[in-house]
């Protein structure tokens, strides 16, 4: 192991992906695999959210900047204070944790696993995190028929997953201090399950591999490999590079979309992807406005999304390129290898460690800029935050 492996593994960490060209748990020892589990819970809470904690905490003033570059980060409708937001976001990210850890203590305790206290509390973060990080050779290859760590790995995924903006307003709802759920949250719930959905029936039924299981293990990995693409976990229950190609068109379909604003994950966000279907149905039926669940989608909204879309979409075939140069492996892999970083999903049909020095160089900025997000980078280079739109439904974040 070389320098470069670990640059590349700690970009991996920090970007919450989970590429290794090593295997972390026979090449790294206790403390540096401490340090992984770190720059995983940094990149997790986020650059600007950890920044923005430690100001607060020490009682300042967010700046006009920071604040207004957050809010656009994070895609906050009109209404949520950005300070009690990121607090927020902290201390229940501390008690999912701890929560998932102690769940999986016992999962492990029970399978017979080494070392179960490390193994929980580290699997803990990485799958709130999104990050896929594992210390086992096989990810969860080895879990695949057991219930119960599917079901916890699955649920710190999709909380993780589904975003910051999402806990906190459904939290506020529950408290009774809003009457109903914003228009963002209802998108991305609806989104969410509909993509979980239509991911598990398509894998269920199209993948070879799943013949040969019985009924509810088919059903099991089939769900549990839709998610880990959909949240961009990236953990893999099934061997990526045994799936047919048709299997790994619906991973990258839910790779590319990937998680929801202001969530863990990466990807283009369920909210742009919404957006763009909006548009769609809006240019068909000849209505002049972008309508999503019967409200218009503000225009400023609409163009973010489109221009985080075509951006992403830009680097995406950039880096693609750029790995058919300096790679001699299938063009399906290098697709998928591309996607997965870009998309900080981690998942991998195996070419990861035979890549090149510059096909790994490659893949760190892809992990870097799908981590920082396309709209994001665009706005820190411009030290611009845009505007708010209060014309139509302030409420909708894209």
């Amino acid at each position: 192991m070389n320098s470069l492996d670990n640059l590349f593994i700690a970009v991996s960490a920090v970007s919450t992906t989970g590429l290794t060209t090593v295997d972390i748990s026979e090449h790294y020892p206790l403390l540096g695999q401490i340090v992984i589990l770190l720059l995983i819970e940094l990149g997790g809470i986020g650059y600007m959210t950890f920044g923005s904690f430690v100001v607060l905490s020490r009682g300042r003033r967010l700046s006009d900047l920071r604040e207004g570059i957050s809010m656009n980060v994070f895609s906050l409708p009109k209404g949520f204070r950005i300070d009690k937001f990121i607090r927020s976001v902290v201390i229940f990210t501390v008690i999912v944790e701890l929560a998932g850890a102690a769940a999986l203590f016992t999962i492990f305790r029970s399978a017979g696993v080494k070392n179960p206290f490390w193994n929980s509390v580290f699997h803990s973060v990485s799958s709130f995190c999104t990050a896929g990080f594992s210390l086992f050779k096989n990810s969860m290859e080895s879990f695949s028929g057991n219930f119960w760590l599917n079901i916890v790995i699955g649920l710190l995924s999709l909380t993780g997953a589904v975003g910051f903006i999402v806990l906190v307003d459904v939290w506020r709802r529950i408290t009774g201090k809003i009457h109903h759920i914003t228009l963002t949250s209802n998108i991305i719930l609806r989104m969410s399950l509909c993509l979980l959905v239509i991911g598990t029936v398509l894998f269920l039924f199209t993948e070879p591999l799943m013949h040969t299981k019985a009924p509810e293990s088919r059903i099991m990995d089939s769900l549990f490999q839709s998610m880990t693409a959909m949240t961009t976990v990236g953990f893999n229950s099934l061997p990526i590079g045994s799936l047919a190609t048709s299997s790994l068109l619906i991973l990258l379909f839910l790779m590319i979309i990937g998680a929801s604003p202001s969530g863990t994950g990466g990807g283009i966000k369920c909210t742009s992807f919404t957006a763009l279907v909006g548009i769609i149905r809006s240019t068909m039926r000849g209505d002049t406005r972008v309508r999503f669940l019967g409200k218009a989608i503000p225009q400023r909204r609409v163009q973010a999304a489109m221009a985080n879309i075509g951006f992403y979409l830009f680097v995406l075939i950039l880096g693609i390129y750029a790995l058919t140069l300096t790679e001699s492996s299938a063009f399906r892999d290098i697709f998928f290898e591309a996607a997965s970083a870009l998309g900080t999903v981690g998942l991998s049909t195996g070419i990861t460690s035979t890549l090149t020095e510059l096909g790994k160089l490659i893949i760190c900025v892809l992990m870097f800029v799908g981590r920082l997000g396309p709209l994001t980078f665009a706005i820190a280079l411009s030290a611009k935050p845009l505007p708010p739109d209060d014309t139509v439904n302030p409420d909708m974040a894209v």
